[in-house]
């Protein structure tokens, strides 16, 4: 089995197509869902950001895989299957570990280096694990992910160009408002999830004076806002019905809800501007549309006196691109991950055929010393027990060469023929090697080792 791979991201289709196939946890659970059911995926996992769906799956087969997620993620947007091929990517294998822990790194987002992806890569497996969807393969893939994008951040400065692309955002708005940027301006952000929590941190730093957290859930806007009052800023927590009220205020908004429709409306941005009555030339009205799907309608975008910032245009800015030098170290990080961890893979998938060989040569050395028993019923108990253990240094002598190079031969590309070889030579049973593989069997240290720790090698 092997993990299958198949996504559509900002690298691969345009915005519109992105929010066809946005998901929320509801969604990411039901698209699992449909997809245990087919008899070929035995894990899965949806990781569902601003610029991202991607499914990963554990399967049996390759084609048989690709054909069901595909049919599911075609069901869910609402899309022919031919159109979203059009924009999907697939990575199978190594290559699908290679995607995944260059994602948690930073690596494939919008703006590279950002920490965010890296949180959002940890609920999605958080969601399945919580869900019993993932195994072993999927289990241990999202851990050294998780794991080699935390090296990442600490080994490189990659996320020095912008930590995010709120940053990168919020630089683009300071560089439309005339004067001093930000600094002394009025803000608005609309949702108070982690990625609202990001924009205020910014806000905060950039010099604002005054921020309106707007949320549906009216608790949680008034735990940000109070967080903003302990920095020393004037903040407000107002629900999502006093919109207007905060976009009229407001020199710059933020708006990140992951709603699956626009919350901010044409006539809700027309009754700000007409409010404040701005001079469209030297104080526009700034948004920033973080959302995927889109939190502001498009229409908005065409108002004179209003300037939009949403995720194509970040995408487009220099600054969303870290240092070459640095992005390059963070590859050589991701390539010696990959390395280890498949090394690490195929050597694990010898260990049961190594431990039913150590096994089979257990149950001979037994078979043997009770024939002894029969044949030599005079022998005492401390020379039976002499016997046994020369008869098991002799097998753990002759075992432990082939048995240790196996291991060291598997973690090569191509070394699954090895562990192949040993079961035709030693002529091990299949049945017994897929019982320690599905853990039927325990994965014991060698019945021979121990005779390297008793005093008696």
């Amino acid at each position: 089995m092997s993990v299958l791979l198949f996504g559509v991201s900002h690298r691969s289709a345009p915005v519109s197509v992105l929010e066809q196939l946005s998901t929320d946890e509801a969604d990411q659970l039901k698209i699992i869902d449909q997809l245990l059911q087919s008899p070929l995926v035995t894990e899965a996992m949806v990781l569902s950001t601003c610029n991202r769906v991607e499914v990963y799956a554990v399967v049996d087969a390759f084609h048989g895989g690709l054909s069901a997620i595909g049919q599911v993620l075609a069901e869910h947007s609402g899309m022919s299957m031919g159109d979203l091929t059009k924009y999907a990517y697939v990575r199978y294998s190594e290559a699908a570990v290679e995607h995944l822990f260059a994602v948690a790194s930073g690596l494939d987002s919008a703006v590279i280096g950002e920490q965010q992806v890296l949180g959002q890569v940890r609920r999605a497996y958080a969601s399945a694990e919580a869900n019993k969807t993932v195994g072993r393969i999927l289990h241990d893939l999202s851990q050294r992910a998780l794991s080699v994008g935390k090296r990442v951040h600490s080994e490189t400065a990659i996320d020095s160009a912008g930590a995010s692309v709120v940053s990168v955002a919020l630089d683009i708005a300071a560089s439309r408002l005339a004067g001093t940027g930000l600094a002394g301006r009025t803000a608005a952000v609309v949702g108070a999830g982690s990625m609202g929590g990001l924009s205020v941190a910014h806000l905060v730093r950039a010099g604002v004076t005054h921020i309106d957290v707007v949320n549906r859930s009216l608790p949680r806007a008034q735990r940000l806002a109070e967080n903003i009052r302990q920095q020393g800023i004037a903040a407000q927590a107002l629900s999502l019905e006093q919109l207007p009220t905060a976009l009229a205020a407001a020199d710059v908004v933020v708006s990140c809800t992951g709603a699956v429709r626009p919350v901010v409306s044409l006539a809700d941005v027309h009754h700000a501007l007409a409010t404040t009555r701005r001079d469209e030339n030297t104080q526009p009205l700034v948004l920033c549309d973080l959302g995927m799907p889109r939190d502001i309608d498009p229409a908005v975008a065409g108002l004179p006196g209003v300037w939009v910032i949403d995720m194509d245009r970040v995408q487009r800015e220099p600054s969303a691109r870290a240092a070459a030098t640095d992005a390059e170290a963070a590859r050589q990080i991701v390539a010696a991950e990959v390395a280890s961890y498949l090394a690490g893979q195929r050597m694990a998938e010898v260990t049961p055929t190594v431990t039913a060989l150590r096994q089979r040569a257990a149950d001979v050395v037994e078979a043997e010393l009770l024939r002894l028993d029969h044949r030599l019923p005079g022998l005492d108990e401390a020379q039976r027990d002499e016997v046994a253990r020369t008869v098991r240094r002799v097998v753990d002598k002759l075992l432990h060469a082939p048995t240790v190079r196996v291991k060291q031969l598997a973690s090569a590309p191509g070394g699954d023929s090895y562990a192949e070889a040993l079961r035709e030579l030693f002529e091990l049973d299949p049945q017994a090697v897929d019982a320690v593989a599905a853990g039927e069997l325990p994965l014991l240290a060698t019945e021979f080792d121990q005779s390297r720790t008793d005093g008696t090698g």
